[in-house]
Formats: C-alpha cells, structure tokens, sequence
C-alpha cells in the first residue's frame, strides 16, 4: 500500500543535507501505512521540500504551504485537522531524526 511515495533511495549527499549518513537509516525502505494515517503520509511526503533550514539545521515544516498539498492530495476538507496533526506527529519524529546525536 505505501508503494509511491518515493521512487528512488536518498543518494549520501541528500542524506547529508538533512544531517544522516547510511548508519541512521535501515536498509528497508518499505513500510507498512495504515489505511486511515494513508492521507497524513501522502501529504508529509509531499512536503518533503519545504523544510525550514536554520544554521542548526533543519527546524520544521513550512506551515504555509500545507493547504496546497491538503487540496491538491484531495483529503476532505473535514480531515484536514486529524491530518495536520498527523504531519505534526511526523514533523516531530523526523526533527528528532535529524537532529540525533
């Protein structure tokens, strides 16, 4: 089911650019997504470009460009707010990702 979200494995250099070599990344790339956070997936994938980038690295998602991608994924008006708590859920996990030391 998670099939399409990424085409392709992350080459060493935009693995590095987000602050992770190989090491912090499992060698399967293929995970199982419940049919009900589906949505929240497909729309977290679609933000992949619009981290905020400070001196520290990345911290946090452009807020402002995830009405677009809520339209443009076609979820329902009225699960935009499960949704969006769901990409914060994400946003999270990833920072933490990044970030680990």
């Amino acid at each position: 089911m998670g099939a399409g979200l990424y085409r392709q494995r992350p080459t060493e250099n935009e693995l590095a650019a987000v602050g992770l070599t190989w090491a912090d990344v499992a060698d399967q790339f293929e995970v199982e997504v419940w049919p009900d956070n589906w949505p929240a997936a497909v729309v977290f994938s679609s933000l992949q470009t619009q981290w905020r980038v400070g001196p520290g690295g990345p911290y946090g998602l452009d807020y402002s460009a995830i009405p677009d991608v809520l339209r443009m994924s076609s979820v329902p008006r009225s699960q935009w707010p499960e949704v969006f708590e769901a990409v914060q859920v994400m946003e999270a996990a990833a920072l933490g990702a990044m970030h680990k030391k």
